[in-house]
């Protein structure tokens, strides 16, 4: 049988499919699963033993879709759901099965502060599209392969080489961050060495915490590659990081998180921590949370409580613990 696994972006969501192909190509015997994405996303399936071949979206969606017939899929599990890939499923005409979004739902739960989306994990969602084929949960955590042999002396000072806390400041959108003053109280609270990890667009924050704080605090923001971050974070002691695609990343090394949630919530897309056996979701029960899915650029109230009045002490206990 041979399979075709869609999911153009983004990150997070990408890195939540990989239980479904390890599950299609471990439960099918004799199964030869495939993966498309974008470009900018490949890394995440590079070195992936479950996926025995990587497409890649190409420019003009006719190019792709003439790939995709010359593989002569059987079936195409679509785990995206959006107008590309249903003129890919109407073009090849290839059986296929579709994640559901339930995107009435979502947009009630979000609009009007109501529980219409049942909490199941995006993973459990993914995994009903392969159902079909007899495809069960293997209850194990996601998939993720750090590219290169790194060493932790090439990348962090010796005062940070046995033992850290990884705090992942960065975050697509301003609602997902702590402001620089809870993240610096925070730091000084924790009794181990932290490593900040983002990128290039959070390393002005992470040079004013780090100034604050000491040099208990390094910063690695802006100064280390994806491969190297995620590296960096396999080696921690534990996590802290927030609605991000390296906090979820983090999920498959099976280190204690403190996952931290501003202006969105994990239940409405259900990307809580998955299969990871020491977590802790901190976030702040008001009326105006969550003010939208995916992050905004300001607090629509000004207010910013949701990050602002975060409590410091369980999120301290727990990475200390």
């Amino acid at each position: 049988m041979k399979i075709l696994v869609i999911r153009f972006s983004s990150m997070g969501d990408i890195i939540y499919t990989t239980p479904v192909v390890r599950c299609l190509k471990k439960q099918i015997p004799g199964a030869e699963v495939h993966f498309l994405t974008k470009p900018a996303f490949k890394y995440i399936y590079d070195n992936n033993p479950y996926a025995d071949k990587l497409l890649l979206l190409k420019p003009s969606l006719s190019d792709t879709i003439a790939e995709i017939k010359a593989e002569n899929y059987d079936y195409i599990i679509d785990l995206h759901n959006n107008l590309r890939t249903a003129i890919i499923k109407l073009r090849t005409g290839i059986r296929s099965s579709t994640y559901k979004k339930q995107p009435i739902r979502k947009w009630l739960s979000l609009r009007f502060k109501l529980k219409l989306v049942a909490p199941v994990h995006l993973v459990d969602r993914y995994l009903k599209a392969v159902k079909f084929l007899g495809v069960v949960n293997d209850g194990k955590p996601i998939d993720y392969y750090v590219k290169a042999d790194h060493q932790l002396n090439k990348l962090l000072p010796a005062s940070h080489q046995n033992g850290y806390v990884a705090f992942i400041i960065g975050a697509t959108h301003f609602t997902k961050r702590m402001p620089n003053d809870k993240i610096i109280s925070i730091c000084s609270k924790i009794d181990s060495h932290v490593v900040l990890l983002g990128g290039n667009d959070v390393k002005a924050n992470a040079d004013i915490i780090a100034a604050a704080v000491g040099t208990k605090v390094y910063n690695a923001c802006g100064t280390t590659s994806l491969d190297e971050s995620v590296y960096l974070v396999s080696q921690a002691k534990s996590i802290i990081g927030f609605d991000t695609g390296l906090t979820h990343i983090a999920e498959a090394f099976d280190k204690p998180i403190a996952s931290v949630w501003g202006g969105t919530v994990p239940e409405l897309l259900g990307v809580q921590p998955y299969m990871v056996k020491d977590v802790l979701i901190a976030g702040v029960d008001i009326s105006c949370r969550p003010c939208s899915k995916f992050g905004l650029e300001k607090c629509p109230l000004g207010h910013f409580k949701c990050m602002n009045d975060m409590p410091e002490d369980g999120i301290v206990e727990f990475l200390n613990k």
